[in-house]
């Protein structure tokens, strides 16, 4: 249904107690753990080339900063992501993200410098709630390998939604293994953790990746 690319994006991973995300996932799936832990994840990165199928990118809709809160679930054999919050600086990004998807999208005002190889990623919801981090890889493009941590945060292929109706669905992502990175981030300040009900202790462990081609499946309903 979708393609469109994922440019300089930052995975910053912490663990946290299931306990404490139990209650902010919804129960028809299974809270997933590494190491008797669950995981929390920021990503920030920036989308280019967002587009239905068959319809050639448009300049001023296909280009924009996006940021994710996730965790990572099951249902079955699928493993997948759940997103507490998704911030884009497109409006229409938004709607459409909330009305294809389900999915809880935020608008806000968010902007990108890279001065290579650091990026300056800053996101201001219309709220107050504002993130700054700077970021950059530090070692060579390497794939992480099974049973690793890195592995379980990053080598997933679907994301599962609920509607407010309470139907959960499952949409399929395809991309290649991930170009991971080793990285360094600097967290100037983060407030979308907290606004979505999360507390995180400590610096988060961090991975690079520069670029990744996706394509998106729509959503189907979970039996």
């Amino acid at each position: 249904m979708w393609t469109q690319t994922w440019n300089q994006l930052a995975f910053l991973h912490w663990p946290v107690p299931h306990a404490q995300l139990r209650p902010l996932v919804p129960r028809d799936l299974l809270l997933e753990e590494f190491n008797g832990s669950a995981w929390v994840a920021v990503t920030p990165f920036v989308i280019t080339g967002a587009t239905l199928r068959g319809i050639p990118p448009l300049p001023l809709l296909s280009t924009f900063p996006e940021t994710n809160v996730r965790t990572y679930v099951r249902h079955g054999d699928h493993p997948g992501i759940w997103f507490f919050s998704l911030d884009a600086d497109t409006r229409l990004g938004v709607f459409g993200g909330r009305w294809l998807y389900e999915l809880p999208y935020v608008y806000a005002t968010m902007s990108a410098r890279r001065t290579a190889p650091r990026v300056d990623y800053d996101v201001r919801r219309p709220g107050g709630e504002r993130m700054h981090v700077s970021y950059e890889p530090t070692g060579p493009v390497r794939r992480a390998p099974p049973a690793t941590l890195e592995y379980f945060l990053t080598e997933r292929y679907c994301l599962y939604a609920k509607s407010r109706g309470g139907q959960l669905y499952r949409a399929e992502i395809h991309h290649v293994p991930w170009p991971l990175q080793s990285a360094k981030a600097t967290i100037e300040r983060n407030d979308l953790l907290v606004a979505n009900g999360i507390s995180v202790a400590g610096s988060p462990m961090v991975h690079y990746a520069e670029r990744l081609d996706v394509a998106i499946w729509p959503l189907r309903a979970v039996r």
